[in-house]
């Protein structure tokens, strides 16, 4: 089933289920050989560094999982000027990064106008680097004025496939609006980035299953996954956390379902254990995102408890990060690193 999967990129629902359910220990080992084959045929031993700035926490969606959601009044808020936001970008490109990520919660203060400036600034100041959006859900024209602006990529984890699922985890949003935002995304040409979390309270492998069949759909261009992390003032603050294991068993099945996808090593993922990237670089993964944010404000970027990364200064945070790239036998690359035909 691995060799077919390799070779036509795809299963059928019934596969795909047998072999996330059922693998063995021997398969598994043979499934991240092959995931890793298959990423140095489109991108070489190359892992992309993407400079991550968390710019607002303010949201006003209320994600059952997320630590920033509007009704968690224990949440301290925060959200960076212009200025803060352009000195990360200084900071980051004199480091060397020439992807800067924007992500943010669902802020209204950051409406169209103001989005579009900042945008447009930073492509100015440094034309020679990609701008990443990760700001929820919009309307088309809206995401049409961001793309006009200079932005070159969109993050939009649709976090899971299943309607059901899907439902009990946000309040007052729906599954096919989020489909549908990402595909006015790909439509309108950006660098298309979905993702879902694993080992949510509730999600069987047949959600699963939902997930890797609608990336297949969509195809993006990149895909985003880690495991279901709880946060102490959500709704599921006492549920069980995903696995590591899990999470890489699918980075891997990803890698090989989308073969040329640029696939992070989730902090999330490094979060739930301390070799966590490493584990998803040795299973195909190929993309990393230090944080560029200050460090006054990175606790306060609480999605779930624990996130590692929140005391470093940027350079240090990239150094440890190059350090871990290079103890699994791969190169740190700080260009673009766009998604390769």
């Amino acid at each position: 089933m691995i060799d077919k999967l390799t070779l036509n990129s795809t299963l059928d629902r019934e596969e795909f289920l047998n072999l996330i359910s059922n693998i063995t220990e021997d398969d598994k080992q043979y499934l991240f050989g092959q995931a890793m084959q298959a990423r140095r045929r489109h991108y070489g031993n190359a892992v992309y560094l993407r400079g991550l700035i968390e710019f607002t926490n303010m949201c006003k969606r209320n994600c059952r999982y997320c630590g920033i959601r509007a009704a968690n009044k224990n949440a301290d808020r925060y959200r960076l000027s212009n200025d803060e936001i352009l000195s990360c970008c200084e900071n980051g490109y004199r480091l060397g990064f020439r992807t800067f990520v924007l992500q943010g919660g669902e802020d209204d203060y950051f409406t169209d106008d103001r989005l579009c400036g900042l945008v447009s600034e930073i492509k100015a100041r440094y034309p020679d680097a990609a701008v990443t959006l990760s700001v929820g859900e919009r309307p088309k024209n809206s995401y049409q004025r961001l793309f006009d602006a200079g932005a070159d990529r969109y993050l939009l984890r649709h976090e899971t496939a299943s309607g059901r699922l899907y439902n009990q985890l946000h309040e007052e949003m729906s599954l096919s609006n989020r489909k549908q935002c990402l595909y006015d995304l790909k439509e309108i040409g950006y660098q298309v980035g979905a993702g879902f979390m694993v080992g949510l309270p509730g999600q069987t492998d047949e959600d699963l299953v939902e997930d890797l069949v609608f990336l297949k759909e969509l195809s993006p261009h990149m895909v985003g996954i880690g495991p279901f992390i709880p946060q102490k003032d959500t709704p599921l603050a006492n549920e069980k956390s995903g696995t590591a294991e899990k999470t890489v068993l699918l980075l891997a099945v990803i890698r090989l379902l989308l073969p040329n996808v640029l696939l992070p090593a989730t902090t999330a993922l490094g979060t739930i254990t301390p070799k966590g990237r490493e584990m998803g670089l040795m299973a195909g993964a190929n993309v990393l995102m230090p944080n560029l944010s200050p460090v006054s404000v990175r606790k306060k970027y609480s999605l779930y408890d624990g996130k590692i990364c929140t005391g470093e200064e940027a350079a240090e945070c990239l150094n440890c990060i190059s350090l871990r790239i290079k103890s699994c036998g791969l190169s740190p690359d700080m260009s673009r690193g766009d998604f390769k035909i």
